[in-house]
């Protein structure tokens, strides 16, 4: 058949098995709308901001495990893209961004709506295409999702000119089902004898101890990790990203550990003589003081990506391939083998580990008069069962609930981790509330995150998207002022809020139930409230204390040792 640039970019989509792309339009594709128009397999979500549009596409993206998929006009289309590509870049979510771009002709003359997408994009994407001959846009769109969901996934970015969808110029269209590019080929398998390295360096260990990234879950890993982990017996603690991937009722499981992470976990990676990283990439807010990270500990570390290994801290063994193969292949030496690892030191490190939990780094001190965040997370849990899709926003509500709702299963905890990108919160949740229309999901975010894509509320209402959302509203922006209590000395410079809007009456006037909740008496009836009403939007806007900070803590320049305590576990208080 002979199809039009702009026929073969839907097409294409078919092709791909894509179903739902989320855009915004504007004069340099306005010929790709034209043909979305005339189709009905692909559903286009029309959102309020193309920052919006990215977000949706990496939750879509990361609750489904298939590319998401924008589609914005040029100039100020592309630039406002540019956070949410950047979001799905540092975090590995695989998603593929379609930009209009002026005319062939006119690029390069400043013309109007015209910006270097691919200049701009490319430090923040996996990689970028500026289509110039409509022959090559049906090979570059199968190369854009090939490189998009393999290897370490990532955001491709697809500049295509207008003139390249012009309705009046047809060419035969073939699909490159089988593509192979010389200059790109990720490996899957693991080398056998790094493995099996690795594996006789667990069973000489004595204070062995996993841990688990967003590797895991984007890589589809969870059983493969569960499976390994009770063959061994040894503990386990994760990343933010990686919440989910174990189970976090499990009491092998550690809970997650850096800046924020819990007492047991750190201490136990600091004390570790063998830690086994899994799909992580030992950032900064896990390793604290690279000088003091895991001192006595060899290093085993599996990752698709070969450049990120060794690149922050120096690994003993390394091994790349897909977490999932990798795992397997190591788990079928160990049950071939007769070995296992040194009970009596295990059993030791295990009594350690159980000294260092009952400190309860997570207690906190209940009021009857303000609601506490870490209650109101606790609420959340009890109300939904554990069983939810939940999204959130970046700051302290961000690590409470990290911290206190206990995730099952993988896919579930939907966050900007890398980039710490506020405003995510709502429109990822409307990506996850389109993959999964039946499943309950909600949006965890704080005052100052949701007014930056509030206006995704109108989305919302157009589409008929039943999200909950939670605004754990202090009138702060609560890490910043943590941070300027604990090293400014109370220099509250910007980090408070003085005009915030009746977030009840503003979200009526988009079409949905608001709610506001003062009392920890009326939340858990409140949030059960919410979820009951299956198929409206409702936002709670629940008042939480203001002075409340995030513990544990590891301040900048210290190792996992050397956490800041709250009052409460110090003192006993309540969990």
């Amino acid at each position: 058949m002979e199809l039009s640039g702009a026929e073969i970019v839907v097409q294409a989509l078919k092709d791909e098995g894509v179903e739902t792309i989320f855009g915004y339009p504007g004069g340099s594709v306005l010929h790709i709308y034209d043909a979305l128009f005339q189709q009905d397999d692909v559903k286009h979500v029309l959102v309020r901001h193309e920052q919006g549009a990215t977000h949706a596409a990496d939750g879509y993206a990361r609750s489904t495990g298939k590319p998401g998929v924008v589609l914005v006009t040029s100039g100020p289309g592309a630039t406002n893209a540019i956070t949410g590509i950047a979001t799905a870049h540092l975090d590995s979510i695989p998603m593929v961004v379609l930009t209009g771009q002026v005319p062939s002709a006119l690029i390069g003359t400043d013309a109007f709506q015209e910006v270097d997408t691919t200049g701009i994009s490319r430090p923040c994407s996996k990689h970028t295409f500026l289509v110039k001959r409509v022959e090559d846009l049906a090979e570059t769109m199968r190369k854009a999702f090939y490189i998009a969901t393999t290897g370490r996934p990532g955001p491709v970015v697809v500049d295509i000119p207008k003139d390249i969808t012009d309705p009046s110029v047809k060419i035969p269209y073939e699909y490159p089902r089988n593509l192979k590019m010389r200059s790109y080929s990720p490996v899957k398998k693991g080398h056998l004898g790094q493995i099996k390295k690795a594996v006789e360096l667990i069973y000489n260990a004595k204070r062995p101890i996993i841990y688990s990234g967003g590797g895991v879950v984007i890589d589809n890993a969870s059983g493969s990790l569960i499976d390994l982990t009770r063959e061994l017996g040894v503990p386990l603690t994760s990343t933010l990203m990686g919440l989910g991937a174990y189970p976090a009722s499990d009491r092998q499981f550690l809970g997650m550990l850096g800046m924020h992470g819990n007492y047991e976990a750190n201490m136990a990676m600091h004390e570790a003589d063998v830690l086994i990283a899994i799909g992580a990439r030992f950032d900064d807010r896990v390793t604290g003081h690279i000088a003091h990270f895991c001192p006595q500990a060899k290093i085993i570390h599996i990752d698709i990506d070969p450049s990120s290994i060794s690149k922050n801290v120096s690994v003993d063994i390394p091994i790349v391939g897909s977490v999932k193969d990798v795992l397997n292949d190591m788990l079928r030496i160990i049950r071939e083998g007769d070995r296992k690892i040194d009970n009596d030191g295990l059993t030791s490190w295990w009594e350690r580990i159980e000294a260092w939990r009952g400190l309860g780094c997570l207690r906190y001190e209940q009021s009857d008069e303000v609601i506490k965040p870490q209650f109101a997370v606790e609420t959340l849990h009890k109300v939904t069962g554990g069983d939810l899709y939940l999204t959130s926003d970046v700051g302290q509500h961000q690590m409470f609930a990290a911290q206190f709702y206990k995730f099952e299963k993988p896919r579930r905890w939907i966050n900007s981790g890398g980039l710490g990108t506020m405003g995510f919160g709502l429109p990822a949740a409307m990506g996850v509330q389109m993959a999964h229309p039946d499943k309950p999901v909600a949006c965890i975010t704080g005052e100052a995150s949701i007014l930056m894509c509030i206006q995704e509320l109108a989305t919302c209402k157009q589409h008929g998207l039943p999200i909950k959302i939670m605004l754990m509203n202090n009138g702060y922006m609560g890490m910043v002022r943590q941070w300027q209590e604990m090293f400014y000395e109370g220099r509250y410079s910007h980090s408070y809020v003085d005009a915030l809007p009746d977030f009840v009456e503003l979200t009526k006037s988009f079409g949905h139930v608001g709610m506001r909740v003062t009392k920890p008496s009326d939340l858990e009836a409140a949030m059960q409230e919410a979820f009951d009403r299956k198929d409206e939007l409702v936002f709670l806007d629940i008042l939480i204390d203001p002075t409340e900070n995030v513990y544990p803590m590891i301040e900048a320049g210290k190792g996992h040792h050397e956490m800041a305590m709250s009052p409460a576990s110090k003192q006993g208080g309540q969990r």
